[in-house]
């Protein structure tokens, strides 16, 4: 059995105060569904634990208004998947969630720890990234903020300091954009995926006034496709044009193989999946 020490802070500012930017095995832990794992593997020997469980409340809330959203980095998967604020704003993320993990998962596993792991297999930070949410990052010098997009910086590596923790999550009202996400799963529809794809556009008369579009799962973190939005932005959309941002897209990316696909495998999935998304994105019914 391993060894460590568990603290229980009261407060954010303690827990950052319990943390060490120069010793990796004093690590936060939330939800703890990766980092048990992690642990029983042996892969990650703490010296000590910093739960997060005893912080602050609003920590664990959601909180709404004409802005968007700002969500709690302790805020459980399945409280985000139940809330009625979360469904008006950015009903991407509840549908997202159906199908994220399974549900003994989704009660434990916390939203700011599903991003600060940095797992590139994750359908939550496509879609965080698609919808352009921000993140407020608190450290001992303070808070500051950051692009979901600017988050990740390789396979399950982010910008993070180790005394650094995600605080809260702002989600801009989505009202006025289509999205959709689509994940590939070599298994149950639950599974981790071997592609997800999201996309948010704004569009006026079918022309595109704006348009992000994110892949992940298949590549060493979630990443902007911009050969492909660059297709796509003030365009009108047709069948052909889809097709070539397919294209740009799979020209545009480095693909990483392993046991969900072989990078080729991808690279094909991409080119399908990221028309299908676009199309669906597009499609005001929501039909697939």
């Amino acid at each position: 059995m391993i060894q460590f020490e568990l603290a229980e802070p009261t407060t954010l500012a303690e827990a950052v105060r319990l943390l060490d930017p120069n010793d990796e095995t004093i690590r936060p832990v939330a939800g703890g569904t990766a980092l048990m794992l992690m642990m029983k593997a042996g892969v990650f020997r703490p010296a000590k634990l910093v739960s997060l469980r005893k912080i602050e409340n609003n920590y664990a809330a959601i909180t709404a208004d004409a802005r968007g959203l700002t969500i709690g980095a302790m805020t459980t998967l399945s409280d985000l998947e139940q809330s009625e604020d979360v469904c008006a704003h950015a009903p991407l993320i509840t549908q997202t969630l159906l199908t994220l993990s399974n549900v003994r998962v989704r009660n434990v596993a916390t939203t700011g720890g599903a991003l600060a792991h940095g797992d590139p297999h994750m359908d939550l930070p496509p879609v965080l990234m698609a919808l352009g949410a921000s993140l407020t990052i608190v450290g001992p010098n303070g808070e500051r903020s950051l692009p979901v997009e600017d988050l990740f910086t390789g396979y399950y590596e982010t910008v993070l300091a180790l005394s650094e923790l995600i605080a809260f999550i702002h989600v801009p009202t989505q009202k006025s954009k289509q999205a959709a996400y689509m994940k590939v799963t070599t298994g149950a529809i639950d599974d981790w995926p071997a592609l997800g794809i999201a996309v948010a556009i704004v569009s006026d008369a079918d022309a595109i006034k704006s348009i992000r579009i994110v892949a992940s799962a298949a590549t060493e973190k979630a990443i902007r496709l911009t050969s492909a939005e660059a297709v796509l932005q003030g365009n009108c959309i047709n069948d052909q044009l889809v097709r070539r941002a397919a294209e740009a897209a799979v020209e545009e990316v480095e693909f990483v193989s392993d046991v969900r696909g072989s990078a080729p495998y991808k690279r094909e999935l991409m080119r399908v999946y990221i028309q299908r998304a676009v199309r669906a994105a597009l499609d005001e019914s929501g039909e697939r």
